[in-house]
């Protein structure tokens, strides 16, 4: 037995791990995506079919956060103790049903309770997965990781749009149904299926792993183990101190703010596109635009923070990005080119921010209380949508435009740049990690 290669062996092994889990995670998260913003592309026909106002749409879509922050904390508990392979498959199964149920509604009431029991269904996947990965993965490679995942976020706008437009064209009126409905039972009988495969494809720790060699799996675990006990060391954290802590609730604040602009976008890009696109066809293929944009430049972002060790600044620098793409487009909403520019810039900065934003909590928190903690700062989070996606419909409604919600949502994504020093005055040691390498390396018979 002798050691060789620490790098190369260090990245083969979590190249492995990848290669096994990523893809899968990505559809999951592919299809997590679809059936929780597909109704933006509903709202196309639904609303004039069941007679809703923005405003009756935009409160349908802010119940979802509704049930979404009310169990979220439990669910990625229930996820601590269960395990991913299990949890994950509960949580998927039951949002394909109530996701294909949607479009049965036949009016606000039930468009509204449909939306609060997705929002229960899928609470905990989000942060469930983020927790599971850092079971796999050291600190130093989290960012780059956790943006290969989330890739699967802007991709489903890139292609959930056009698929949802070509969906719902090319089934209205088959079998006297309408398009909308045909789009959300369509996407989401996959998720039933998909639930049922986490059964097989996930593992819940690498102890457990096949596809590694014995060797392979002790270094990583050991790798992981120390990672925890350094942690610890500087404190170990109970369930209720991981939730109280000051960082934790600072980081609450800072994602409520990104998510804020990240729902302004999503659920309402469509409707702005609309405004000077008639098909619902091409409003697809013009919102996929930002998106495709946003793919392309989250994973580099990402890799560079993990390269280089730095967070805050990064997280920064996108935020601003983002408020800047947001008074652009309020600006310049009449002119389509330059709108869909600023949609870009939107894009870009929100979904750049995200992965380097869940490196700060999983540097100091470990086990029960890193679970928890997730699960707050996601649920606190999701208030936005409660809160932000009404105020945009009432603010159309008012005005017959959308640019003063895109103003209001610029100053909110300046606000999260503000919030991102303050993590870094509070605990300079959450908003920087080593650059890329562990320490040590697995030992393999030669």
């Amino acid at each position: 037995m002798s050691n060789i290669m620490n790098r190369a062996d260090e990245t083969a092994i979590l190249r492995k791990n990848a290669i096994r889990l990523i893809p899968f995670l990505a559809v999951l998260y592919l299809l997590y995506s679809f059936d929780r913003s597909n109704v933006s592309m509903a709202a196309l026909t639904m609303n004039k079919s069941l007679a809703f106002s923005a405003t009756v749409f935009g409160i349908g879509s802010g119940i979802f956060f509704l049930g979404y922050v009310a169990f979220a904390i439990p669910s990625n508990l229930m996820l601590e103790r269960h395990g991913a392979r299990i949890w994950i498959c509960r949580i998927m199964v039951v949002w394909g049903i109530v996701s294909a149920g949607t479009g049965l509604i036949s009016g606000a009431w039930q468009f509204y309770a449909a939306r609060f029991v997705l929002g229960l269904a899928e609470a905990g996947f989000f942060p469930g997965v983020i927790y599971f990965l850092t079971l796999w993965y050291p600190a130093a490679y989290r960012a780059r990781i956790v943006g290969l995942f989330m890739l699967a976020y802007p991709l489903a706008g890139a292609f959930g749009s056009p698929l949802a437009g070509f969906i719902m064209t090319q089934c209205d009126g088959l079998l006297g149904i309408e398009g909308w409905r045909w789009m959300l039972f369509l996407e989401g009988v996959p998720a039933i299926i998909a639930g049922l495969a986490c059964l097989v494809v996930l593992v819940d720790r690498p102890a457990k792993a096949r596809w590694l060699e014995p060797a392979e799996r002790d270094w990583l675990e050991g790798v992981l183990a120390k990672e925890r006990e350094q942690s610890q060391k500087v404190q170990n954290f109970t369930l209720l101190e991981g939730l109280t802590d000051r960082r934790v609730l600072v980081l609450c604040i800072m994602f409520l703010f990104q998510n804020a602009g990240l729902y302004g976008s999503m659920f309402w890009i469509p409707q702005i596109i609309k405004v000077f696109v008639p098909s619902d066809s091409l409003v697809g293929v013009v919102a996929s635009i930002p998106y495709f944009c946003a793919a392309f430049v989250m994973y580099f972002f990402a890799h560079h923070s993990d390269v280089t060790g730095e967070r805050i600044w990064h997280l920064v620098a996108t935020c601003a990005v983002a408020a800047l793409g947001y008074v652009i487009t309020g600006i310049w909403l009449s002119t389509p080119i330059v709108a869909i520019g600023g949609l870009v810039l939107v894009c870009i900065g929100i979904y750049a921010a995200f992965p380097v934003f869940w490196t700060l909590p999983t540097s100091f928190l470990t086990g029960r209380a890193s679970a928890g903690a997730l699960g707050l700062i996601i649920a606190c989070a999701n208030i936005s949508g409660i809160i932000v996606l009404p105020l945009i419909g009432w603010s159309k409604d008012v005005t017959g435009a959308f640019n003063a919600a895109m103003f209001g949502l610029g100053v909110v994504m300046a606000l999260a740049a503000v919030l991102t020093v303050v993590v870094k005055a509070i605990s300079p040691a959450a908003s920087n990690s080593a650059p890329a390498s562990t320490t040590g390396s697995p030992t393999r018979a030669t």
